[in-house]
């Protein structure tokens, strides 16, 4: 039985994406924060619930080799910021067990078999972030500072810089600290309600290094902004422009609904896999630019684009993915719920001279509903919802519409396990999914999903038992499932009855009067990929039928 503020002594097994180390102590886990698996440590037991406890890191007994050198892996405040969790344990290791927990989330959470190819690191792990929000705070000493909140709680950990975020951000961040501290600024504070500074909100172009202050605060002009404004850009040429986020509820919120511009330009210019995007303060952008393109690259290889589909982007933000596919594309359909990243969306588009390419401001959900209702039917549906997932309603409205593809990227592997579960009881195929780290040293992992289908509203495939009708001589050599079973077998694909007739008719051979014709207008009929096309030729050959 395991006692709380007992200490005892165990290896660790596993690691969880939060960094705790998982021990056990006569068959019952007790997670252990900042440890790795093949530590043997000592630990305190501080809480015990009924099937797990939690732990406290006592001594260090016999270091895994999956550990840094440096305990703190290069930053002063690990240990006590809640940003990070894997910076005490290689990269190699921590894509490791983030290929892992995309693994078991489909496996456990989704029922599904396969194994996801091999996760995608970045290039990255330092200083790869274009974005950071930083809580101010008053310390007990009276003293400004700010930095980010302790893990599981609110109390600001002062952190002037972080390994993560662009070092421009930390000389910015001291300057405005240092205004701040010498004119006793008004600072807000939780607890009470009162105060004026909140946040410090900085985003940065990576392409060509300009950056958006952003000074969250309880009114639209706090006292001394201007002053503050004129001071940061005499002295960062860095700088694009200076805002105000006005957030004047008393919540954990952190930014509020209005912006006002103090000097400069609201909105800074990017360059995104060629395409140039205007970024609000308020819009979504990929906080990893250079490893989000080469995930977005990634959704569009799965996605094997032929150059006339048509791309229903759903959460798509300032359009970053579908206008980096415009290319690829014949058309493009956009939506998000934010009404200033919808006018980014269109602006960008204007801005590229793309002309085919529209974007709704409307939830994902409702907008999916009503998209399906009036008869969209696009090619190929890419969803980038939030954590929570893409929710019934917007799933339901991906099947009415019935997508020949869906290109599926999630931050959260189990709700993206989920979803995918929902669309295979629909008649979808999950073809492939892999992992993609965004976040290097934190717990996040991002994962991109294939599904297909071709048994929709737009396709037609009888899978008629066609050598029990009226077959030729030729066809008689073998059935349609004995081709079948051929080309899964020397080649591993599944091939239709539809894709093989397709075939047969191309070398000649008469496949009879049941063919699948649609007594339908407009319907779509799939064509055989080259692919399984070479493969059924094989298969002919193999059977002497050409």
């Amino acid at each position: 039985m395991v006692i709380k503020n007992q200490s005892y002594t165990a290896r660790v097994e596993d690691i969880t994406l939060d960094g705790s180390g998982v021990c056990r102590v006569e068959g019952f886990a007790v997670f252990v924060p900042l440890t790795a698996p093949g530590d043997v440590i000592r630990f305190k037991v501080v809480k015990v619930l009924k099937s797990y406890g939690y732990g406290i890191l006592e001594e260090l007994l016999e270091p895994s080799p999956d550990r840094m050198q440096d305990p703190c892996g290069g930053c002063r405040v690990f240990r006590k910021c809640g940003g990070c969790a894997f910076r005490h344990i290689t990269y190699e290791s921590e894509l490791r067990l983030k290929d892992k927990a995309v693994r078991d989330a489909f496996t456990r959470l989704g029922g599904f078999s396969q194994a996801p190819l091999p996760i995608l690191g970045s290039e990255k792990t330092d200083r790869y972030r274009n974005k950071a929000q930083y809580p101010l705070a008053v310390m007990p000493d009276g003293i400004i500072e700010a930095g980010f909140y302790a893990r599981n709680s609110h109390r600001v950990v002062p952190a002037e810089d972080c390994p993560l975020q662009p070092a421009v951000f930390s000389r910015i961040l001291k300057e405005v600290l240092a205004f701040l501290r010498e004119y006793r600024l008004p600072v807000y504070r939780e607890e009470t309600g009162q105060g004026i500074y909140r946040h410090v909100y900085l985003r940065e172009a990576p392409s060509n290094g300009k950056v958006l202050v952003c000074l969250v605060a309880v009114k639209r002009r706090p006292p001394r902004i201007e002053e503050l404004a004129r001071r940061l850009e005499e002295k960062f040429p860095e700088i694009a422009g200076v805002c105000v986020n006005v957030n004047p509820d008393r919540t954990n919120v952190i930014l509020g609904k209005r912006y006002e511009r103090i000097s400069g330009n609201m909105e800074l210019e990017d360059t995104f896999l060629g395409v140039r995007l205007g970024i609000s303060p308020a819009a979504f952008y990929q906080v990893n630019t250079a490893q989000a393109q080469r995930l977005y690259q990634l959704a569009f290889d799965f996605a094997e684009f032929q150059g006339s589909e048509h791309l229903l982007d759903l959460y798509c933000g300032i359009g970053s993915i579908g206008l980096s596919a415009y290319g690829r594309i014949g058309r493009l359909t956009g939506v998000e719920i934010v009404p200033e990243a919808v006018e980014n969306a269109r602006a960008n588009a204007r801005r590229n001279g793309m002309e085919n390419a529209e974007f709704f401001c409307a939830d994902a959900s409702g907008a999916a509903k009503r998209l399906a209702a009036e008869g969209m039917r696009p090619d190929v549906i890419i969803v980038d919802p939030p954590r929570k997932g893409c929710g019934a309603e917007v799933l339901d409205a991906i099947i009415e519409m019935a997508p020949e593809k869906v290109v599926m990227i999630s931050c959260n592997p189990s709700t993206a396990a989920r979803d995918c579960n929902v669309l295979c009881q629909k008649g979808y195929t999950l073809q492939k999914y892999q992992g993609v780290d965004l976040f290097p040293r934190t717990g996040h992992v991002e994962t991109v999903c294939l599904l297909s289908k071709l048994n929709t509203k737009q396709h037609i495939e009888i899978d008629l038992d066609m050598d029990e009708l009226d077959l030729t001589d030729a066809e008689k050599k073998a059935t349609y499932q004995e081709i079948k079973d051929y080309v899964l077998k020397e080649f591993g694909l599944k091939v239709s009855t539809l894709y093989i007739s397709q075939v047969k008719r191309k070398y000649g051979i008469e496949v009879g009067e049941h063919y699948n014709i649609s007594q339908k207008e407009n319907q779509k009929v799939p064509q055989c990929p080259k692919e399984k096309e070479d493969a059924i030729r094989a298969a002919l050959e193999h059977f002497a039928m050409i």
